[in-house]
């Protein structure tokens, strides 16, 4: 069986899937913003449907991240459904969870994806996507020069940042003394790890007070 089978036969989409291999521009034209798919060297790979606490987390993070770089005009925030296009050979048109795009990269930007590399992008784990998100995308976000990539896995309560080095690599960036992670890509803004395992999740404007930014 197929990737693609083997993917869909965990979440079957209403849409028939192509038959056969089909381009990048095949792809944007078969899919709409109800389907969650990714295109992955000319094959069409289903997701499936995200848990409450994976998108709780999705939300809230997107939300401080979205609130704070138009506080300071620093870019765009998106989430998915939303694809990013890698460059060059990889032949990947992915979806992450969070993306954000710096203003010199907004000419990048198109209506329905990124063409090229954003500057962050966050990906929530599920178990079925960890391996995917771990080993895949994180060669693939490294070698289209992805600057900062934060992997989130709710299930482990495991927060991962990885910041792009002068060689080209990957290097871990471990969150402070304080359980507190400073970002590069957006200056000034800082997550406390351990609001990402509250139960409840605080609300965003607590997280906000408590960077003393409202």
């Amino acid at each position: 069986m197929s990737e693609v089978r083997e993917a869909a036969s965990h979440y079957q989409t209403t849409k028939p899937l192509p038959a056969g291999r089909i381009t990048f521009e095949e792809f944007l034209a078969w899919c709409d913003e109800d389907t969650r798919a990714e295109w992955v060297d000319g094959e069409v790979i289903i997701l499936t449907p995200a848990a409450s606490k994976h998108q709780k987390i999705t939300m809230l993070l997107s939300s401080l991240l979205r609130e704070f770089a138009l506080l300071k005009n620093l870019g765009e925030i998106l989430t998915a459904p939303f694809l990013v296009r890698l460059p060059g050979t990889l032949r990947r048109g992915r979806e992450p969870d969070i993306l954000f795009v710096s203003n010199e990269k907004l000419p990048f930007l198109k209506e329905t994806y990124m063409d090229g590399a954003p500057d962050l992008i966050v990906e929530v784990t599920s178990p079925e996507s960890l391996v995917r998100d771990r080993e895949e995308k994180y060669v693939e976000y490294e070698a289209s020069g992805v600057r900062e990539y934060w992997l989130i896995d709710p299930d482990r309560q495991q927060a991962e940042f990885f910041r792009l080095g002068e060689n080209g690599r990957y290097r871990t960036i471990w969150p402070d003394q304080n359980g507190i992670y400073h970002s590069e890509i957006l200056p000034g803004f800082w997550l406390k790890v351990d609001w990402l395992w509250q139960a409840p999740l605080p609300s965003a404007i607590a997280c906000f007070k408590e960077m003393g930014l409202i």
